[in-house]
């Protein structure tokens, strides 16, 4: 995840709070301005003097930015590159030191810099004339996580499990439409189980809702982790993923975890060479509860039955503390 700094060079209060309701991590602002800055938000405020601006015009701006970088990184400072970088100079620079920032004028520009080298720039100082892209350029840098592809599983069954303890997850954003969680009984075989987006005559939708499975059952994260559903917590990260496998972050606000009456819905994929995955997931037995169509509509388990078609995620097997290992091991 990318630190996005706004440069509030000249200072423009309605700026800034663009700035501050988008979300950025910090303020570049002259250092009389750093108390109007404060006073507008809590933010991390940064003058010239701590972020010191770099032009690159030649092989010897080059050397000059990245011997100053090389000298903050002993004392975690940092340096920015002026608008106007290119991108082998750069390269240059990220295969020496870290904690390069880098000047973008438009949201192009940003994911240009949060790309180069895989790695990216340490940071991104987002110029006034960016403005209007602010909000698109920190949802891009802080809350996409790329896209996972998906599989069309065909279900298997659907059966009664008894009582057991699920949990719902209350995030503290707002879901839309074939987006959700992907969950199951094997970090191997997940399910899409479906955000709360839906109304009923006796439920109102609770679009920041996942309810997504029993206490045992594995959750994908993001930086390609896992937890069971029972570890998860306020404040945590979760990924949310879309039925076009697009990915974002999102934080739990609340985790509700009850005695409900339980299904277990088994589903099978097909791999390329021909053979079958079969994967289960344990889900309250209620008309909200829902998994992801594989054409992105949310299906009730109510409704769900054998030879219906869902969305779901095969990967590898082996998990280790929610981090990927390569063992012998086999999850039912």
């Amino acid at each position: 995840m990318k630190t996005i700094i706004f440069k509030a060079i000249p200072f423009e209060k309605e700026l800034v709070t663009l700035a501050l309701e988008s979300g950025v991590d910090a303020v570049l602002a002259e250092a009389d301005k750093a108390e109007a800055v404060r006073a507008l938000g809590r933010v991390t405020v940064l003058t010239e003097a701590q972020l010191p601006t770099f032009a690159l015009g030649s092989k010897a701006d080059e050397e000059a930015a990245t011997e100053a970088l090389v000298a903050a990184q002993k004392s975690g400072g940092m340096i920015s590159l002026a608008k106007g970088w290119e991108i082998i100079p750069v390269e240059n620079i990220l295969a020496q030191a870290s904690g390069l920032a880098l000047e973008c004028e438009s949201l192009d520009r940003a994911v240009l810099a949060a790309g180069i080298l895989e790695r990216g720039a340490d940071a991104v100082v987002v110029l006034p004339e960016a403005a209007a892209e602010l909000k698109a350029i920190v949802a891009e840098l802080k809350l996409s996580q790329g896209t996972i592809d998906l599989q069309r599983a065909v279900v298997k069954e659907i059966a009664p499990a008894g009582l057991g303890h699920r949990v719902c997850v209350d995030t503290i954003s707002m879901l839309k439409r074939g987006q959700g969680m992907l969950v199951g009984n094997s970090s191997a075989f997940t399910f899409l189980v479906h955000a709360e987006t839906e109304s009923n005559p006796y439920v109102a939708a609770r679009p920041f809702r996942v309810n997504a499975g029993a206490v045992h059952a594995y959750a994908v994260l993001p930086g390609d982790k896992t937890c069971y559903l029972e570890e998860l917590s306020a404040g945590r990260e979760v990924l949310i993923v879309g039925a076009d496998g697009k990915t974002s972050l999102s934080t739990v606000g609340r985790v509700k975890v009850e005695v409900r009456p339980m299904l277990k819905i088994t589903a099978e994929v097909t791999a390329p060479d021909g053979c079958k995955v079969a994967g289960q997931v344990f889900l309250q037995n209620a008309e909200t509860i829902r998994v992801t169509g594989a054409d992105g509509r949310p299906i009730s388990v109510v409704s769900l039955k054998p030879g219906d078609e869902i969305l779901c995620r095969t990967d590898v097997a082996g998990r280790h503390f929610g981090m990927r290992i390569c063992e012998d091991i086999k999850e039912g």
